[in-house]
């Protein structure tokens, strides 16, 4: 079976977010221990599955993410990944359709090989600050918000762009803390630098210690930051030793996340 390993949100090897990719034959997923155990071989953030749909499935195909330790509900730069897979392969041509647990998502690519996912845009609610995030974090909190079922992720602000990039959380407070992970975010200091805002993304509760570039968890920072900025088009920086860039515009119940790709392996699964 052919798999590929493709660094999404970037248009660079070796930066972005690594990701694994199986197009899958037949039109079943394999057993879930099976998909788990191939996660792990890879051990990456997260490897995406995907096999195709008959006509009038209301998708193309079915898609589904694994962590090396669990399944998730949704991830943005997998899906890129995936997307970049069948572009290149000849399976894409303008938009396909993916059937996940998170619903119906889309992704279109342009001519330039930028890709842009269709999400649901998180349903952000406030939070008190709780005194043990605070020192699983071991900065200052300026607010609290959790982003909802789909991610169910707790994002954080606080002062400023320097803060975001100098965090070193406890990890095991931090998975103690969340069901999935902690989103990090500030303002950017200089928006000229080509980027309005930044984030880091903890997961320690889903096997991923620190994210390299989370599109998923952009859902929630499209909306929170464009009622701050007061636009709705922005560009985040994950500041991850890897780094990327995510361009989002929010169109109410919808986030547009676009970037680019890199394959960087392709090869055969031998299992």
């Amino acid at each position: 079976m052919r798999i590929r390993v493709v660094d999404a949100f970037t248009d660079r090897p070796f930066s972005g977010a690594p990701a694994g990719v199986l197009l899958l034959d037949g039109n079943a997923f394999p057993g879930d221990e099976w998909m788990l155990g191939v996660a792990r071989e890879v051990n990456h953030p997260e490897t995406a599955f995907a096999h195709r749909l008959p006509a009038g499935a209301g998708a193309d195909w079915a898609l589904r993410w694994f962590t090396p330790t669990v399944e998730v509900d949704l991830c943005g730069h997998a899906t890129l990944a995936t997307a970049h897979v069948l572009r290149t392969s000849g399976l894409l041509d303008d938009t396909v359709a993916f059937r996940t647990r998170s619903g119906v998502l889309t992704a279109s690519a342009g001519t330039d090989g930028l890709i842009t996912l269709d999400f649901p845009t998180a349903p952000l609610s406030p939070r008190a600050t709780d005194p043990a995030l605070t020192a699983a974090l071991g900065v200052a909190i300026v607010s609290v918000h959790h982003t909802g079922p789909n991610t169910d992720d707790l994002l954080v602000e606080v002062a400023d762009e320097k803060t975001v990039r100098g965090v070193v959380p406890d990890l095991r407070a931090v998975a103690g803390l969340t069901r999935r992970g902690v989103i990090v975010t500030a303002a950017a200091e200089a928006p000229a630098s080509g980027y309005d805002f930044v984030s880091r993304f903890f997961g320690p509760a889903v096997g991923v210690d620190e994210d390299s570039v989370t599109g998923s968890a952009h859902t929630a920072l499209a909306p929170f930051w464009a009622e701050r900025l007061g636009r709705t088009e922005l560009t985040g920086r994950q500041a991850s030793p890897r780094g990327g860039l995510v361009r989002v515009a929010l169109h109410g119940d919808r986030t547009h996340l676009s970037g680019h790709a890199v394959t960087t392996v392709d090869g055969d699964l031998l299992a």
